[in-house]
């Protein structure tokens, strides 16, 4: 695991790069299934785009607390082991990856009151789906002028695979494969109506099937990685 961390470059304010270019280094080294199938791209934000988590590198705060707009992570869950499902954040000072549970407590501290507008929802998306799907031209990361506001990376925007559905009909991830080059907004713009009432099984078919994923609350999350048969 500590090879793959040091092979992973870290660009700032490009967690969702980050995380994907995470992912496909997880299934080629063997640390994650080569498809990607115990992975899950996991988006953190709210209406407000104001989400803290604490531990973060870029805080200036003793005890890591910073404001994102939004965090991207990924949650390897192994189908089967009955050990704790990990959380890589690749901008967190905690090890990595680290247990569930442990990241929860001390990185998004749900018993810690918070006003509304401080509320984190999020995003679960199977990787599988995401690898193929999520495409961004970083035209966020330029100003109104379109100038940079930060340095990208050397390498080139990230563009949704294309697949030609008559030649792969068994990969149901190749539906959401449509080459577009950004949709980033799809995936961080998340409010609380999209919070699934309750978690049940319906929820593992959902989150292999929808190009969204499904999105939990902070007190669901820990629940939907427990579910037997994800």
């Amino acid at each position: 695991m500590l090879n793959v961390l040091r092979s992973c470059f870290v660009f700032p304010f490009l967690s969702e790069e980050n995380v994907y270019l995470l992912c496909k280094k997880l299934c080629t080294s063997g640390v994650a299934d080569a498809d990607g199938s115990d992975l899950y791209v996991v988006f953190i934000s709210n209406e407000k785009k104001q989400v803290p988590l604490w531990h973060q590198k870029a805080s200036h705060r003793a005890d890591g607390v910073i404001l994102w707009d939004y965090h991207v992570i990924c949650i390897q869950r192994k189908k089967e082991s009955h050990s704790s499902p990990l959380v890589w954040d690749l901008d967190s000072s905690l090890p990595c990856p680290s247990p569930l549970a442990s990241y929860v407590s001390e990185t998004i501290r749900p018993s810690f009151q918070l006003f509304a507008d401080f509320q984190r929802f999020f995003r679960v998306v199977h990787a599988r789906i995401f690898l193929c799907s999520f495409a961004s031209d970083r035209r966020h990361m330029k100003d109104s002028l379109g100038n940079w506001t930060a340095k990208p990376p050397a390498y080139g925007p990230i563009v949704a695979e294309v697949h030609d559905m008559l030649s792969t009909p068994s990969n149901f991830s190749y539906v959401f494969a449509d080459g577009t080059v950004h949709n980033l907004n799809e995936y961080n713009e998340i409010i609380a109506a999209d919070v699934v009432s309750n978690v049940g099984t319906d929820l593992i078919t959902a989150v292999h099937s929808h190009k969204l994923g499904i999105v939990v609350n902070e007190t669901q999350l820990e629940e939907f990685f427990s579910l037997d048969d994800l």
